[in-house]
C-alpha cells in the first residue's frame, strides 16, 4: 500500500546550512534505497516533511526519525493512502525558506506566522503540491 505521511517537529538546536545539507544528502541516499520519495521544509526552526512510499518502509523511517536528537515535539499531521506520488522524481527535495515561499506558507496557515502544527492535513498537502507545481523545491 502506497501512503503519504506528513509530520512536523522542532529543531533541537541551531542547524547550520552544512547540517541541513547533510540531512538532505543522507535522506536522498537512504530514501532512494528504500523507495521513499518526498520533500523537507525547514522554516523558523520547524521541520515539515512529506514522505511517500510503501506503508511499512515509511513507518520504519518515521520511527528512525523519532530517534534523531535533532528533532523535538514530533507530530504526525497527515497520514493518507495514495494512488500516486507527488514526488516521484525526488528521493528528498528541500523547500527553502525564501520570501516567495514564506508568502506561500502563510497562504495555507491559519495564523500570521507559519505553524504547521495548527494546519489541517488537506492544507498541508495543498502547500506541498503548490511547492512542487511552482518548482520552489531543490530536487534530490
Amino acid at each position: 500500500m502506497l501512503i503519504r505521511l506528513i509530520y512536523a517537529s522542532r529543531t533541537a538546536g541551531v542547524l547550520t546550512p552544512l547540517d541541513v545539507r547533510d540531512i538532505v544528502q543522507r535522506s536522498q541516499r537512504n530514501n532512494r534505497r528504500l523507495g521513499i520519495t518526498g520533500a523537507l521544509l525547514l522554516s523558523n526552526g520547524i521541520f515539515l516533511q512529506c514522505l511517500e512510499g510503501d506503508h511499512l518502509a515509511v513507518n520504519a523511517l518515521y520511527h528512525r526519525i523519532l530517534l534523531d536528537a535533532r528533532h523535538t515535539d514530533p507530530a504526525i499531521l497527515s497520514f493518507t493512502e495514495i494512488d500516486s506520488r507527488m514526488y516521484a522524481e525526488w528521493s528528498m527535495g528541500l523547500v527553502t525558506s525564501t520570501e516567495a515561499n514564506q508568502q506561500t506558507f502563510l497562504k495555507y496557515s491559519p495564523q500570521a506566522e507559519f505553524d504547521p502544527y495548527q494546519m489541517r492535513g488537506t492544507a498541508l498537502t495543498a502547500l506541498f503540491a503548490e511547492m512542487v507545481a511552482h518548482a520552489r523545491v531543490l530536487p534530490g
